[in-house]
């Protein structure tokens, strides 16, 4: 099997982002076909795959509205986004200042998220049920919150994407054979030895897994490459029947101190993708 070791990825995720695939690269990415149309991520996160694939022509969505606009920001106005970025000073308080005040601009909306999201407690994206990031001052003091070289970098793959605020089922309604689909939703299967839990259902109830897996199977047969990471549990294996199945093992990322971060396992589903993996 081909291996591609994550810190040869040209192009690193502009975000880190909660369920980020990016240490997980080296299983996924061999799946991918050598060859493909075009690239559909309806649940884009931090975009790990498509910044290390870099796609011609991409489709790519998300739910979270403050994290389309921030990507489209970034495609169409990365002076600008750098130079609100530049206004932000990493300090404890500079981060709850800029973290309680809402920006006026689209260019500073964006360099605020990708400003809280850098400088988090653990990287994380958190909000509370008013919709407000709640996530406190992580303490990363050496770093610098405006990578210049990272924004541009994303920037220009960026200018390849077609970028939306919609539901996956929406996203994918022009996906057609030679089309390579990546899916990654919010895994929503509570049974804490394996690290899943409960809360994320809220945002992906077990009703969108069924749709989601319906969706796929439609796309597999139309002839795309389907790729969909996913909770290993016995009740998402079997909504994927029909589809070759890896089984990927990698540290908890829940827990705050990497002490007390056990090995979990997740499932990657795959249909019509490469056949020479083993």
């Amino acid at each position: 099997m081909l291996r591609i070791e994550t810190d040869q990825v040209k192009c690193p995720p502009l975000l880190k982002w909660p369920g980020g695939k990016r240490n997980l690269l080296n299983v996924i990415l061999p799946l991918t076909p050598t060859s493909f149309s075009r690239y559909f991520e309806p649940f884009v996160g931090g975009g790990a795959l498509f910044f290390a694939l870099q796609p011609k022509k991409a489709y790519l969505s998300d739910k979270n509205s403050e994290l389309t606009h921030a990507y489209s920001q970034v495609r169409d106005r990365p002076g600008a986004v750098i130079r609100e970025l530049r206004k932000l000073r990493n300090t404890k308080k500079s981060y709850y200042i800029v973290r309680s005040t809402v920006p006026r601009s689209d260019a500073a909306r964006a360099a605020r998220l990708i400003y809280l999201v850098t400088l988090a407690f653990n990287g994380i994206y958190r909000v509370n049920l008013k919709g407000e990031f709640n996530v406190p001052y992580g303490y990363k003091t050496h770093v610098d919150p405006c990578d210049e070289e990272r924004i541009s970098r994303a920037s220009d793959l960026l200018k390849r994407a077609v970028i939306r605020d919609q539901d996956f089922e929406e996203a994918l309604s022009t996906a057609t054979r030679g089309d390579l689909v990546y899916l990654d939703p919010p895994y929503t299967v509570a049974h804490g030895n394996n690290g899943f839990i409960k809360y994320n259902a809220k945002i992906f109830s077990w009703e969108d897994q069924v749709r989601l897996a319906h969706v796929a199977k439609k796309l597999a047969g139309k002839g795309c490459t389907v790729i969909v990471s996913n909770a290993d549990h016995f009740s998402i294996r079997n909504l994927y029947t029909g589809f070759a199945t890896a089984t990927l093992e990698r540290n908890s990322v829940i827990a705050a101190s990497s002490d007390f971060r056990s090995r979990v396992t997740e499932c990657v589903f795959y249909a019509g993708a490469r056949t020479d993996v083993e």
